[in-house]
């Protein structure tokens, strides 16, 4: 499926740009917008507390941009507004030693997700933000192929047509987008690569649960007494639960309380 088109997303981008144009006073488009995060799930806060959140974006330069935004408070963002540009809101929580990276981020893709002034971020567009910056760091020579002129709202369609199995619509995370990403650029976007990524069952002495992944769509884990065994996927997993947080690599794994 060949979702990278050139002349439509720049039609898109003019057409959104037109409309900021003619909602916000004067003649231009904002160059800054209010940083607007979505709710976090209740079972994440009630075990670990409002998170801390780190803000990622491109500037007009298209180098990396950060800003960490604390407890309870807000903050606004300059967005160059001449293409596509994806921002990411990282949850993490100091005092529990789960840094920015563990637990999967909110996001937005401007101008799509602008409202007059604001951006507003949301847990679905916090896969397109990661999939944007994947596309990014995929070896590619193609000018055509670059993130910001792929089909993004086509993309978005996609999790709502049932030709995608109903485990990755439930939750995109499931997805190794940066194989994907890989895939895309080296050939063409396929939609028949959206699928889960192989998991490993391990057993792990700890108590039934409920466990709570890092994702904001997984279903939480509850396990007999004699045993839970956790789906294991490549790379750095961790749960949460009313005793302690627990992570894992591989079969190897740590509980703390």
């Amino acid at each position: 499926m060949k979702l990278f088109n050139l002349r439509l997303l720049a039609l898109l981008v003019s057409v959104q740009l037109g409309c900021l144009q003619l909602i916000c006073c004067g003649d231009f488009a904002p160059s800054t917008y209010a940083v607007v995060l979505p709710d976090v799930p209740e079972a994440w806060v009630s075990l670990l507390g409002e998170p801390h959140w780190r803000l990622e974006w491109l500037d007009k330069s298209g180098s990396r941009r950060t800003a960490d935004i604390l407890p309870g408070k807000s903050t606004e963002i300059g967005i160059p507004v001449t293409w596509a540009n994806p921002v990411t809101a990282w949850p993490y929580w100091p005092g529990h030693n789960l840094s920015a990276g563990i637990f999967k981020p909110a996001g937005a893709l401007f101008p799509f997700d602008v409202d007059g002034v604001r951006l507003c971020l949301s847990w679905k567009a916090g896969v397109d933000a990661v999939f944007y910056r994947e596309l990014a760091l995929a070896d590619s020579r193609n000018d055509l192929k670059i993130p910001a002129n792929f089909d993004w709202l086509r993309f978005r369609e996609l999790f709502n047509n049932e030709t995608l199995s109903e485990a990755v619509r439930k939750d995109p995370w499931l997805v190794d987008w940066r194989s994907v990403a890989g895939k895309t650029i080296s050939a063409n976007f396929d939609r028949r690569r959206l699928v889960p990524e192989a998991a490993e069952s391990v057993n792990i002495p700890v108590s039934p649960g409920p466990w709570y992944g890092i994702s904001p769509f997984s279903a939480p884990l509850s396990f007999e007494e004699d045993g839970a065994v956790f789906p294991v996927r490549p790379g750095f997993n961790v749960w949460i639960s009313p005793d302690g947080i627990l992570r894992c690599s591989g079969k190897t794994w740590t509980f703390s309380q």
